[in-house]
């Protein structure tokens, strides 16, 4: 049986969240929850820093607590603070992650689903969980399948691109049918009628840049293969679908990365994905090293909490920016 860790967020923000459901939005209730994966590996699994500090984190600079005391940025993240100073924990957006070696995350979305199992982290789901709740009324689900240094030429290698299917595409499927599988058992403060598969985000690229003979090449085809499979798997035919750039600090490079981001690009514009693919630039929200919590951590984006957010906020407009899906059940 999978052991699962609840992610409890502070008593201070808990007290908010139960008044909050037990006035649950008429609008909500009665709809079916929207149910959003966002699949990926380490950036998708979330390397951002909130608070930490001192000389192993560059003394705090680029973590989401210096941006929220910047009076330049504050205003835009606001949000993500509840009234009384604690962080914001929503009451109408959940999350489902389960981490390759720790126990089950599940909740109401707020900071700390990440691998580290704490709330010092966060990843693209919390501002992508922000944009997408403020805009439709239907309560919402992330689903999030990520794991650190996997590759799509092998470890999410698709059915259709021949040879052996990878072990983390299998996983993925079946993390997906589990998560929608167990909304009621999970969820139970949920006032949801029933779910609708609604949008698919893959954020991934890092390992397949890192083998420019091989698996840089097949990239483009691997991800059309992705999302062509991902769609038949989960009975999803015309699923939208973002892909978010591989982003970090050697975009620019003319080696493997580059062409990994170019594949991306090529592979949302084909033809037969018109008006429910669309490829995601988030290269312009990378930060410099020495204004970011981990400056020798390039591939994690230096761990930047800036990066992080705004590469959410650009997934989830994107994402929204697709025709309205009415979404079957996997």
């Amino acid at each position: 049986m999978t052991s699962v860790r609840q992610h409890t967020p502070p008593m201070a923000a808990v007290l908010p969240l139960l008044v909050a459901l037990l006035a649950a939005p008429a609008t909500a209730a009665g709809k079916p929850m929207r149910v959003y994966v966002l699949a990926g590996q380490s950036n998708m699994e979330g390397q951002a820093v909130v608070d930490l500090d001192g000389k192993d984190y560059n003394d705090g600079k680029g973590s989401l607590v210096a941006l929220l005391a910047d009076p330049a940025k504050a205003a835009g993240l606001a949000h993500l603070k509840a009234a009384n100073g604690t962080w914001r924990v929503r009451d109408d957006v959940w999350m489902w992650y389960q981490p390759e070696a720790a126990p089950l995350q599940a909740g109401p979305l707020a900071v700390g689903y990440t691998v580290y199992g704490d709330t010092h982290h966060f990843g693209p789901e919390l501002e992508f969980g922000h944009v997408v709740g403020e805009a439709v009324e239907n309560e919402v689900l992330l689903v999030k399948t990520a794991w650190g240094g996997k590759s799509l030429f092998a470890d999410f290698r698709p059915p259709s691109s021949g040879g052996k299917t990878g072990v983390y595409y299998t996983r993925m499927i079946a993390e997906i049918r589990e998560a929608v599988g167990s909304i009621k058992t999970r969820f139970p403060q949920s006032k949801a009628a029933g779910h609708e598969l609604a949008g698919f985000v893959w954020y991934q690229g890092w390992n397949d840049g890192c083998d420019p003979q091989r698996a840089a090449p097949a990239y483009e085809q691997n991800l059309v293969n992705l999302i062509h499979d991902v769609r038949k798997d989960l009975a999803a035919p015309e699923l939208p679908v973002v892909v978010g750039e591989l982003t970090g600090p050697w975009v620019d490079a003319p080696d493997g990365w580059a062409a990994v981001r170019a594949a991306q690009a090529a592979a949302a514009a084909r033809p037969e994905f018109q008006g429910n693919v669309v490829f995601v630039p988030t290269h312009q929200f990378v930060r410099a090293a020495e204004d970011s919590p981990n400056p020798g951590h390039g591939h994690h984006e230096f761990g930047n909490a800036e990066t992080c957010f705004l590469v959410g906020e650009a997934l989830g407009r994107a994402m929204l920016s697709l025709t309205p899906y009415a979404g079957r059940t996997p």
